[in-house]
C-alpha cells in the first residue's frame, strides 16, 4: 500500500498549474474517453492555451462540422454555460492515423512541433471483432507515426499512450510492466503490408494465439513498439480495464455509446435481452470513465514534473481496491432498470446468467431468437420493417464477445496508480479523482442506468412516471405468461406420457387424503 501522503509543499506545482499556459495534442478526441479528456481539461485546467485534436472527415462532415457536432454535445453543457469562451481553445488537426505521418500537413506538423507539450495518445480501434491488418493499422502502426512526430517536438513533457488492462490478458496476474511480445511488433506490421487479405484472415487466430481478439493482441504489441520507439521521451501507458459511464463529473452517468457492457444492459433494459453466460462469481473490473480521465492528466503531470526512469505502466482498475462481482452488477442493474424504465419497452425487464453453455443455448434459442422471428413475422403483417432478428444478432455477437471477460478473472496490480494517487496534494486527489475505493457500487449503477436511459436513449427523467405505469402492466402480462407456459407444458407432458398422468393420479389423491384429515371448525 503506498504512502498516504508524501506531497512537499514547497516545492509542489499543482495539477492546474502544470497546464497553464501549455498546449495539448489528442488522438482520439472525438472518441468516448477523448470527449471526457477534453472537457475536464478544459473545466479543470483553465489555464491551458490550445487543446488540438487529430480529427477526420466523417460520414460527409468535414472536420469544422464535426468539432461543433461535438461541441454540442450534452457533455459540455456545464461549460457552455459557465465558461463558453474556454471552447475557443479547442483546434481541430485534419488527420488520420492510418496515414503516413497521421495524414497531417506540413503546416500543421510544423505548428504541433512548435507549441505542444503533451500529448494523450488515445485513439484506438475498440472493435473486438476487427480484421486483423486494420487493427494493426491503427493501434501500432498508428501509435508508430504518433511516435515519431512526438520526437519532432521541441517542448514535449509527457506523452500518455493509452492501452487496456486486458493486453495481457493471457496472465491471471498482471504487474504495471511491459512483458515480452510473442511476435517482434515490426515484423507483424511489415507482414500486414505483402499478405492479402484471406491469408491474414486465416492466420490470424494463430496470431493472436490465447487471446480474444485482435483488439487485445495488437495493443500488447504496441506496447512493446512504444517501449522500443520511444527512445528518451517522457512516457507513461495508462491501462484502463472496462471502461463504463462517468462517476461524478460533468455529470454522473454519462455515456454515449454502445460498447462492453452497456449495449447488453440497455437491451436488456428494453426487455429483449435475458440470457448470457457469466460465471457470476467473478469479478468484473468495471472502471468509471471520468477516474480514468483524471488518472491521464495527473500522469502527465507526474512525468513531466518529476520524469521516471523508464515507461511507467498505470493500471487502471478496481479489482484490487473495490471489487464488484457480475452478479452483483447484473442484479443492480436490472433493479435500477425497473426502478427508471425504459419507455416503449418490448417485454419485462428480466434475465438470467448461466455458466453451463449448453442450457444457455437453449435458452437463447427460446428466449432471443424465436421472440425474435415472432417478432418480425408480426411486423411482416403490419407492413412494418423487420429489425429484431438483426437486432438479436448484433446482441449476440456482442455478448460472445462480453463473455470471454465475463467467465474468467484477473488480478491487475496498481501499486503505480496508488503511489501517484499519495503523491497529490488534497485538493489535486478531489479536482481529480481516482481513488476507486470511493465508488459506492449500488449508486454508482443506478445512475449509469439513468445515464444509459438519458444520452443513449434520449429520454427526459420526467418520463419516468409514465414508463412505470407501462412496466407494471408488463409485469403482470409476464407473470400470466409463465403460469400459462407452465400450465401448456403440464398439459402437453399429460398428454403424451402415461408416467406423469399416473404421478399426478397419485398426486391428486395425496391432496384428498390431506383434505380429509382437517377436521371441520
Amino acid at each position: 500500500m503506498a504512502a498516504t501522503a508524501t506531497v512537499n509543499p514547497v516545492d509542489y506545482v499543482p495539477v492546474s498549474n502544470f497546464y497553464h499556459d501549455r498546449s495539448v495534442f489528442v488522438t482520439g478526441g472525438t472518441g468516448f474517453m477523448g470527449k471526457v479528456l477534453v472537457e475536464k481539461l478544459l473545466r479543470s485546467c483553465p489555464g491551458i492555451k490550445n487543446i488540438y485534436l487529430l480529427m477526420r472527415p466523417k460520414r460527409g462532415q468535414d472536420i469544422s462540422a464535426r468539432l461543433t457536432e461535438l461541441l454540442n454535445a450534452p457533455l459540455f453543457d456545464k461549460l457552455r454555460k459557465e465558461r463558453p469562451h474556454e471552447l475557443n481553445k479547442i483546434i481541430p488537426i485534419l488527420g488520420d492515423v492510418t496515414e503516413p505521418e497521421l495524414g497531417i500537413s506540413q503546416s500543421d506538423q510544423n505548428l504541433l512541433i512548435r507549441t505542444v507539450s503533451v500529448v494523450f495518445h488515445s485513439a484506438a480501434t475498440v472493435k473486438f471483432d476487427e480484421a486483423l491488418k486494420l487493427s494493426v493499422t491503427i493501434n501500432m502502426l498508428g501509435t508508430k507515426r504518433l511516435v515519431e512526430l512526438c520526437h519532432r517536438m521541441l517542448g514535449l513533457e509527457a506523452l500518455i499512450h493509452v492501452s487496456t488492462a486486458y493486453c495481457n490478458c493471457d496472465r491471471e496476474e498482471v504487474a504495471e510492466v511491459i512483458y515480452p511480445p510473442p511476435y517482434d511488433p515490426e515484423k507483424i506490421i511489415q507482414s500486414m503490408e505483402w499478405m492479402d487479405d484471406d491469408l491474414i484472415e486465416a492466420i490470424t487466430p494463430r496470431l493472436i494465439g490465447k487471446r480474444p481478439n485482435t483488439y487485445t493482441f495488437t495493443k500488447a504489441l504496441a506496447e512493446t513498439m512504444l517501449l522500443k520507439e520511444s527512445g528518451n521521451l517522457p512516457v507513461a501507458i495508462v491501462r484502463p480495464s472496462i471502461v463504463l459511464s462517468s462517476f461524478r463529473e460533468p455529470v454522473a452517468g454519462w455515456v454515449d455509446n454502445w460498447n462492453g457492457p452497456t449495449g447488453i444492459i440497455a437491451a436488456a433494459g428494453k426487455g429483449f435481452f435475458r440470457t448470457m453466460m457469466c460465471h457470476e462469481g467473478k469479478v468484473a473490473d468495471l472502471v468509471p470513465v471520468d477516474m480514468v480521465i483524471n488518472l491521464m492528466i495527473a500522469a502527465a503531470w507526474r512525468t513531466a514534473t518529476n520524469r521516471p526512469d523508464g515507461i511507467a505502466v498505470y493500471n487502471c482498475a478496481t479489482g484490487m481496491q473495490n471489487p464488484i462481482t457480475w452478479k452483483e452488477f447484473v442484479d443492480n442493474s436490472f433493479v435500477f432498470m425497473r426502478k427508471h424504465p425504459l419507455g416503449d419497452l418490448i417485454w419485462y425487464p428480466d434475465g438470467q446468467i448461466h455458466t453451463n453453455w449448453m442450457y444457455n443455448k437453449v435458452c437463447v434459442m427460446a428466449l432471443h431468437v424465436l421472440p425474435a422471428y415472432i417478432l418480425d413475422g408480426l411486423s411482416m403483417l403490419l407492413g412494418k420493417k423487420r429489425i429484431m432478428v438483426r437486432v438479436q444478432a448484433k446482441l449476440e455477437k456482442a455478448a460472445k464477445c462480453l463473455e470471454y471477460f465475463s467467465t474468467q478473472q484477473w488480478r491487475f496490480s496498481d501499486e503505480n496508480v496508488r503511489h501517484l494517487n499519495s503523491m497529490l496534494s488534497i485538493e489535486d486527489r478531489n479536482t481529480f479523482m481516482f481513488d476507486v475505493r470511493q465508488i459506492n457500487w449500488t449508486q454508482y449503477l443506478e445512475s449509469y442506468v439513468l445515464g444509459i436511459r438519458q444520452f443513449i436513449f434520449k429520454e427526459h427523467p420526467s418520463s419516468i412516471p409514465k414508463t412505470r405505469k407501462q412496466l407494471t402492466r408488463l409485469l403482470w402480462l409476464h407473470r400470466f405468461s409463465r403460469v400459462l407456459g407452465i400450465i401448456l407444458m403440464w398439459r402437453a407432458l399429460m398428454l403424451r406420457s402415461t408416467a406423469a398422468r399416473r404421478l399426478w393420479c397419485i398426486l391428486l389423491d395425496i391432496m384428498v387424503r390431506m383434505a380429509r384429515m382437517i377436521p371441520y371448525v
